[in-house]
């Protein structure tokens, strides 16, 4: 029944993520008809099958070049996100931790600064989001080994050290922004770039992300067992045959792994790593397998009409997609803090 029941959900995330795509391409400055979409996504996915004789080139340019890699890099983020949000909630045993918890979003905001400022990100379309990527990755390290003591890394120090390294980084940000303001043109990309958003996302933003989103997802579900024991606590993980310490740090690195990719390729997005895991667990249960999947699908889906409010609220100006995820997210978030206040103080 469970299997069912299970089965029922992830077809139905399915369904609204296809409904979801076709809108996310289909709606925008210029509107296009489902059908034409299909047609051009078919053309271009079976040449043979499907020729594009029939549509006008300007709509092949709006749908192949444009939306559908901006519709897939949001896919793929959203569904990042959210499975990065479920590996910390389980490895922290809280559900009110988020990707960012360890530091790696500063790092990557760091990286990209410094490329911003340096002139590189100008230079190199690839450098903003490799340079986002490596700082995301060189956050963690050092996180780690400040929290690592013999061998064993608690995770109340992981969590206290990715605080304090995150407030060190963002002083470092905000001072080589500050350096830069005389520079208006650097001073608000970084400034946009900061606030997240999918504006001129190309093929190349798709396969640089999307491989490290798909190992991480993976990665994610072989190892969730090993998060539904951990979530009950280390020493009983441990007595059922986890190797704790081993698996706190692949999914450590999953996770940074995930945030950084996410991060490098739409700046910074809050929030998506909250709510989306949240919600998914209270409908479907605890259950990591079920959990990772079903979270992936519905943080694609979720960032996807995200994406398609802030290009279509306040036409021709797209709003920043930071600010939409942060407006649907703060609330949210508010109302998971005063519910767990309430279950505390009923104790």
């Amino acid at each position: 029944m469970a299997i069912h029941r299970e089965a029922s959900i992830c077809s139905l995330l399915l369904a609204v993520l296809l409904v979801c795509c076709i809108a996310g391409v289909s709606i925008g400055s210029t509107t296009l008809q489902w059908t034409t979409t299909m047609q051009v996504i078919a053309g271009k996915l079976l040449p043979f099958w499907f020729p594009l004789q029939s549509t006008a080139p300007a709509d092949q340019v709006i749908v192949w070049l444009i939306r559908v890699p901006r519709v897939i890099v949001a896919a793929f983020v959203g569904a990042g996100l959210a499975v990065a949000g479920v590996v910390m909630q389980g490895l922290f045993r809280n559900p009110l931790a988020e990707p960012n918890v360890i530091g790696v979003g500063s790092g990557a905001v760091l990286g990209a600064v410094i490329v911003f400022t340096t002139g590189l990100a100008v230079q190199f379309a690839v450098a903003l989001p490799i340079a986002a990527f490596c700082g995301a990755l060189l956050s963690l390290l050092v996180v780690y080994i400040v929290a690592t003591r013999g061998g064993a890394t608690p995770v109340a120090a992981l969590l206290l050290s990715g605080i304090a390294l995150a407030a060190l980084l963002s002083a470092l940000s905000s001072l080589l922004i500050s350096l830069s303001v005389v520079n208006w043109q650097v001073a608000q990309e970084i400034v946009f770039w900061m606030m997240g958003g999918l504006d001129a996302r190309s093929w190349t933003h798709v396969w640089l992300s999307a491989p490290f989103i798909v190992v991480g997802i993976v990665i994610s579900l072989v190892y969730a067992r090993d998060l539904d024991l951990l979530v009950q606590g280390e020493e009983a993980a441990a007595a059922l045959g986890v190797d704790v310490e081993a698996s706190k740090r692949i999914l450590i690195v999953v996770a940074a792994l995930l945030t950084g990719s996410c991060v490098a390729v739409a700046g910074v997005i809050g929030f998506v790593g909250l709510i989306v895991p949240h919600v998914i667990r209270l409908i479907i249960g605890p259950l990591h397998r079920r959990l990772v999947l079903t979270s992936a699908l519905a943080g694609a889906s979720f960032l996807i009409l995200c994406d398609l409010l802030a290009r279509t609220v306040h036409p021709p100006t797209e709003v920043r997609l930071g600010i939409i995820t942060a407006a649907c997210g703060a609330p949210f978030f508010l109302l998971l803090l005063v519910r767990k206040y309430r279950e505390v103080s009923q104790l």
